[in-house]
């Protein structure tokens, strides 16, 4: 496995990743913006959460590839299928756990149970994000496939 090329390759996928979604949202597809939902963690100021955001979303890709490295390690392959499945789970563990997760813990995403408050400027995602577009989920899926591909690929290659 090459454990050298996760870091480069990880940056390539998150890009591919991000460039998708970014692509879904200015296509009208879904409006699920993850710079900006990470980066209003940190900023309420929209432009410097979209970067923040951006530098954040690269770190946690990077960080996702290792954890696909490793798998790939354990189960002694790298190829583009295998990729594709991880990306599959990844995007359903994404959808149904960690955006969901956000309410709980960002301190500027509306609540589904305690409604809007006055530092509130996203709304809560809801089930699988549709509250972002009803495209959103397949838009999701599609993005993390295409990340755990590349990887997969990129990572059999060498």
């Amino acid at each position: 496995m090459d454990w050298a090329g996760w870091a480069l390759f990880g940056l390539l996928a998150t890009a591919v990743l991000t460039g998708l979604m970014i692509a879904a949202q200015l296509g009208g597809l879904s409006r699920l913006d993850l710079p900006l939902i990470l980066g209003t963690v940190v900023t309420p100021d929209p432009d410097r959460a979209r970067a923040a955001g951006g530098v954040m979303h690269l770190a946690v890709g990077q960080v996702f590839a290792l954890g696909y490295t490793a798998a790939f390690a354990l189960l002694g392959q790298a190829t583009w299928w295998l990729g594709g499945l991880l990306g599959l789970l990844h995007g359903a563990v994404a959808l149904t756990v960690l955006v969901p997760m956000l309410v709980g813990v960002h301190p500027r995403m509306a609540s589904e149970r305690a409604g809007p408050a006055s530092t509130s400027v996203l709304e809560p995602p809801g089930l699988l994000a549709l509250n972002y577009g009803t495209q959103t989920p397949l838009v999701t899926l599609a993005a993390h496939l295409a990340y755990g591909m590349s990887l997969g690929l990129l990572l059999g290659v060498r």
